[in-house]
């Protein structure tokens, strides 16, 4: 029985690895693992097909695991995704969040981090560690320092700007749903992952947004 569980995918190419996560999860009350992968390719497939809560991927598998994430976010699934790597640097976790990523768990600190990274992460929320969130703040103030700062609106896609150029001009789900040729639950999760890539908690604050990009204007693109 699965009911009322974080239901998770694991994707790692390697089997012991696996089988260790496996039992580190299942140990939990809460968590039950409906699938493992052991390439990007099965791990897109089986999130398509399972829309498991939480998919966990190994950046370094088979076929790249942020390339999974990125395809996994495109099929605009209810699943939240976290990346496992060894590495702690800016250039390899940017991405991660960029791609539309709730977080990443390091190889050195799964014991201890990826049980609560999923809770986390299955409740819509960011998991970030200590050592990583210093990383990520040090990258920004360097960029701040030499003009460098990113526009925040090319952290999302296509989809997600048309989505939020919708929400922003007062239409409804459904109504987005019926122009974009989605479901409406689609629709709720690009919401949610535009306000989380934004750092937003409210409508206004996505209308005040699209009216500074330029998305309500009626010249854009």
């Amino acid at each position: 029985m699965t009911t009322n569980k974080i239901r998770v995918l694991l994707a790692d190419d390697h089997p012991i690895v696996r089988v260790g996560l496996r039992a580190l999860l299942e140990a939990e009350p809460d968590i039950a693992v409906v699938g493992e992968a052991g390439t990007a390719d099965e791990a897109v497939e089986l999130a398509r097909t399972l829309q498991p809560d939480v998919a966990v991927l190994d950046i370094s598998m088979p076929g790249n695991g942020l390339e999974a994430l990125r395809r996994i976010a495109s099929l605009g699934l209810p699943t939240r995704t976290l990346i496992l790597t060894v590495h702690a640097e800016e250039r390899y976790l940017l991405p991660v969040l960029q791609a539309g990523g709730s977080g990443y768990v390091r190889k050195s600190s799964l014991h201890t981090d990826l049980v609560e990274a999923i809770r986390l992460v299955a409740r819509g929320e960011v998991f970030i560690d200590q050592a990583a969130a210093r990383t990520l703040l040090q990258g920004y103030l360097d960029h701040a320092r030499t003009g460098e700062v990113q526009d925040p609106a090319q952290l999302l896609s296509e989809r997600e700007r048309e989505v939020l150029r919708l929400t922003a001009a007062g239409y409804t789900a459904q109504e987005i749903a019926d122009q974009l040729f989605l479901s409406p639950k689609t629709v709720e999760t690009y919401r949610h992952r535009v306000m989380q890539k934004l750092g937003f908690s409210r409508r206004s604050e996505l209308v005040r947004f699209a009216l500074r990009i330029g998305l309500l204007d009626p010249q854009a693109d």
